[in-house]
């Protein structure tokens, strides 16, 4: 039985999710888990070239075996970020990152990472063309489903706090557009975006509880998840559990999750980088072809496509303990 630690910054949103689903994946497989949160101090250390030296010196004598009685776990899995500080504590160290928030300080500690855990075929390009190794591990995301809650043929974008989910470009189009029907919009008070006033355009900022929020993704039938770039995609894999039919950006990874099989893809173009990974921007003319086609679409054809979507998320689901257990066996 594997002990492992896993060790992230929560910051109460995707990270924490983040780490209850590689946990419990792991304690699936029998592994004893332990969850590090690291502290907002250690997390400003990250980027300390001192502290960076300290992690190289203390690698060096774990291969000299100067330190090895010291450590306390088999296994550290940092999800996010390299943390320096916490990898002499495991005999091996794995990084399981999203590419867009894996900064330079992070790519100087990848020589001291044993192995480079990939959510998405994106990531895994990015990291095998800076040398790393790489295992395809993929993610998983909670299943969000009701059969309790009646559907409404209603539009719904959960923004959160995010400023990479094509908010702004979004609001903009669909203000253009006052015969489209009403978009619901889920997003923290602190918004990363222009704020609109249109009639068909519902803003929804006060606190939710998770039941409501839960209740509002299985009551709209459509999904605007127009990403600029995703880690791995929680609101993309929860529409998906619910049923829903995605809009969805053309360009990687958004459509590693969603295909044309089980969603509406709408084309884009590179807008810009950040870190290891690309950022794009959803074209407004194919958007507002895809809304079109949406609406247009019988209940059979929307309701097959969003069956297929909740498919391919639940067989996702189910592999993502066992790839974990591949991965660990390529250590």
């Amino acid at each position: 039985m594997l002990n492992i630690n896993v060790v992230a910054f929560e910051n109460g949103v995707g990270n924490f999710r983040d780490v209850e689903l590689v946990s419990g994946a792991l304690r699936a497989l029998g592994c004893t888990v332990t969850v590090t949160q690291v502290s907002v101090q250690a997390r400003r250390r990250r980027r300390s070239p001192v502290l960076r030296g300290v992690a190289a010196v203390r690698a060096w004598g774990d291969k000299t075996r100067l330190l090895r009685a010291r450590k306390r776990f088999d296994l550290n899995v940092m999800m996010e970020h390299v943390w320096p500080e916490y990898l002499p504590a495991a005999h091996r160290n794995v990084v399981m990152p999203n590419p867009e928030w894996f900064d330079r300080a992070d790519q100087r500690l990848l020589k001291l990472v044993d192995r480079v855990w990939a959510k998405t075929g994106h990531s895994f390009d990015a990291f095998t063309r800076l040398g790393c190794r790489v295992s395809m591990t993929g993610f998983d995301s909670e299943d969000r489903y009701d059969t309790a809650v009646p559907r409404d043929a209603g539009f719904f974008h959960l923004a959160g706090k995010s400023r990479m989910k094509g908010t702004t470009q979004l609001i903009e189009l669909w203000a253009r557009h006052p015969e489209w029907p009403a978009l619901d919009i889920v997003h923290s008070r602190k918004a990363a975006f222009t704020i609109i006033d249109a009639p068909n355009i519902r803003y929804q900022t006060r606190y939710l509880a998770d039941a409501e929020l839960r209740e509002i993704q299985n009551r709209h039938v459509f999904h605007l998840c127009l990403s600029e770039t995703e880690g791995w995609g929680h609101y993309i894999g929860e529409a998906q559990s619910v049923g829903a039919l995605l809009l969805t950006t053309d360009a990687r990874p958004m459509n590693e999750l969603v295909t044309p099989e089980r969603g509406l893809l709408v084309g884009s173009t590179p807008s810009g980088k950040q870190h290891l990974a690309m950022t794009y921007a959803f074209a407004a003319a194919d958007l507002e072809r895809a809304v079109a086609v949406a609406l247009g679409m019988s209940e059979h054809e929307r309701v097959r496509l969003g069956a297929a979507g909740r498919d391919w998320f639940l067989e996702n689901k189910r592999g993502f303990a066992q790839r974990l257990n591949c991965a660990l066996a390529e250590l």
